[in-house]
């Protein structure tokens, strides 16, 4: 399936954002590990309030309350990584596995961290990939070294089942860490469970053992999510457009939150107010000129990436993005992808040792009517979709896979006056 997308004239509009997927994610699998694996559907409704609704979590939920002998995550590396860790300490035997896709990204560096705690994990495909065969129990714990420029996923999972191992573990991260905000979280989130969980350095992470505690949990608004709505105010043709989205914190655990700050240069004020019921809601506007050029280094936000590339792009300003090393082993290779896609629009964006985007404002003839592929990956639909807002319209191929996410994005795009033909 494909969507022509067409811009409003006047971007002016309220929208309510999903719930971060990260925050519903990390929450579930301690809740269950606090529930001793035995939980029910209402229990998150009843205890984790404001849960997504994205593919990703749909899949973490239905894991978490039906454990089939075989679990399908689908293309959701989130479930993967913290189903894998919640498998091998959870009593029976399963074969966890995904879309092709997933089948072809590497697992190996925490699947052998498991096994080093005692875990018994077998590959049932090809070595290092899923799918895998778990077979829990409980395990005594201990000291691990990992790379700290591994993926934020394994690090979490490794940490949230610390409590339920009889020593608890220590981790130490070597090198370089990325995604450090992506390990603040998960480290917030199991404290407020009861959970001790800490740096003791700044390599250094210990997880005590003991348990964690069942506890009303709200889950915020994602701001990943927001940033679609930052790119789209920026491109803006009409003076002053302005967006308000309820349900985000200033006060965030989410690490994408520095969106606010890298989009000030861009001229987007990003205002905390509250509305009439008292709750937090950000307000963006567009006040003065845009930089002449960015700079960035997204080894803590790499999600980001994509939209600030898309948006630097479409205004004309040349930039140099670094850390988005992780960008290759996501749904798609993205850095491949925006490179692919863009040059249909006319930029020619560069790559430089698997880690860095760059633009000095070459450009190329553009396709008389391109379609944009989204590669089965979310995030390039979303970053993308705003291009029609420079370009009068635009054609998206498989926008569902925006439902990874945001499943109400084009429905959002439709409240704030876009127009979308099937």
């Amino acid at each position: 399936m494909a969507i022509t997308l067409f811009p409003t004239s006047r971007l002016q509009a309220e929208i309510t954002l999903p719930a971060s997927k990260s925050i519903s994610n990390r929450a579930l699998i301690i809740h269950a590990l606090a529930n001793g694996g035995k939980i029910t559907k209402d229990s998150f409704g009843t205890v984790l309030k404001n849960i997504s609704d994205c593919d990703d979590t749909f899949v973490m939920v239905r894991a978490l309350t039906q454990m089939p002998d075989t679990i399908d995550i689908k293309a959701a590396g989130t479930a993967m990584r913290f189903l894998t860790a919640y498998l091998s300490v959870t009593p029976g035997t399963h074969i966890i596995t995904g879309t092709e896709r997933m089948r072809h990204r590497p697992i190996g560096i925490l699947v052998d961290a498991l096994r080093q705690l005692g875990a018994q994990v077998e590959y049932a495909g090809k070595e290092g990939f899923p799918p895998l065969c778990i077979t829990g129990g409980n395990h005594k714990g201990g000291r691990l070294e990992l790379p700290g420029n591994v993926s934020s996923q394994y690090i979490s999972a490794l940490l949230m089942i610390g409590p339920v191992l009889e020593e608890g573990i220590s981790l130490t991260l070597t090198g370089d860490i990325v995604s450090r905000p992506y390990i603040e979280m998960t480290l917030s989130i199991m404290r407020d469970f009861g959970a001790q969980a800490e740096w003791i350095s700044s390599e250094e992470l210990k997880v005590m053992p003991g348990g964690y505690q069942t506890t009303p949990y709200l889950i915020e608004n994602d701001w990943s999510a927001s940033s679609y709505w930052y790119e789209m105010i920026a491109l803006a043709e009409d003076n002053t457009p302005t967006i308000v989205l309820p349900g985000l914190f200033s006060r965030s655990l989410q690490g994408d939150s520095a969106i606010a700050d890298i989009f000030r240069p861009l001229g987007i004020v990003t205002s905390f107010v509250k509305d009439t019921e008292g709750l937090e809601c950000v307000r963006l506007t567009r006040v003065g000129e845009a930089c002449q050029r960015m700079d960035y280094d997204f080894v803590n936000q790499p999600d980001l990436a994509q939209t600030l590339v898309v948006t630097c792009a479409m205004l004309s300003i040349p930039f140099r993005f670094t850390g988005l090393q992780s960008l290759k082993i996501k749904e798609t290779d993205r850095m491949a992808a925006l490179q692919t896609e863009l040059r249909k629009l006319g930029y020619v964006i560069k790559e430089q040792d698997d880690s860095i985007l760059y633009w000095e404002g070459e450009r190329c003839p553009a396709q008389d009517n391109p379609i944009i592929d989204t590669y089965e990956d979310h995030r390039m639909a979303m970053a993308l979709a705003p291009c029609a807002m420079k370009r009068g319209s635009l054609r998206i191929n498989n926008p569902e896979v925006v439902s990874k996410s945001y499943p109400t994005f084009w429905e959002d795009l439709g409240k704030a006056g876009f127009k979308i033909c099937r």
